[in-house]
């Protein structure tokens, strides 16, 4: 019986364990949508664990899921390194939310100060509340100061009562990326 119950035990720590290995091995091979999806089905047995809720909250900001920031970044406070992350989470959940309120219910948010990161939200988020950008029909083009050749396009995508905020990446005029929020 003693046998059985630590045969158990190990067998509980090993999958665990390849869990928490497939979850790295996603994020180290890019595949950041997969770590995500894989770390939300594994919250429940290692929201105690900060590493794991970094690496599942850097995964989702990757992966532009911007919201699944949240859950994680209240469980991380007991270290330096932990505190700091958490505030990033949350600056960047903030930003987005506020830009998102700005561009469907023409809020001005022009006075907010609010700490910059480098996610491209963030640089985004900056621009507009410096407004930094043209408008053109509903979009707006901004053209960071530090970056030659880069243009973000930022405007509201609606498919009924879904509305997106849409962050388009061009470089020399060509979309290099396309992110989408809601």
């Amino acid at each position: 019986m003693k046998k059985l119950l630590i045969l158990s035990i190990f067998a509980i720590v090993s999958l665990q364990g390849a869990d928490l290995e497939r979850l790295y091995g996603f994020y180290a091979q890019k595949q950041y949508k997969k770590a995500c999806q894989l770390g939300l089905r594994m919250f429940g047995k290692h929201k105690k664990n900060s590493k794991f809720l970094m690496l599942y909250g850097f995964s989702c900001l990757k992966a532009d899921y911007i919201d699944r920031l949240a859950v994680p970044l209240t469980g991380l406070r007991a270290t330096k390194t932990e505190r700091a992350n958490a505030s990033y989470f949350a600056t960047i959940l903030l930003q987005k939310k506020l830009l998102y309120h700005a561009l469907l219910d023409h809020v001005d948010i022009s006075d907010l100060k609010l700490p910059k990161t480098d996610y491209i939200l963030s640089k985004v988020f900056d621009l507009y509340v410096k407004k930094a950008y043209r408008k053109i029909d509903d979009k707006y083009y901004l053209t960071p100061e530090q970056e030659s050749g880069m243009l973000y396009v930022l405007y509201v995508e609606s498919n009924g009562k879904v509305h997106k905020m849409v962050v388009e990446e061009r470089l020399d005029g060509n979309i290099i990326k396309i992110h989408r929020y809601w």
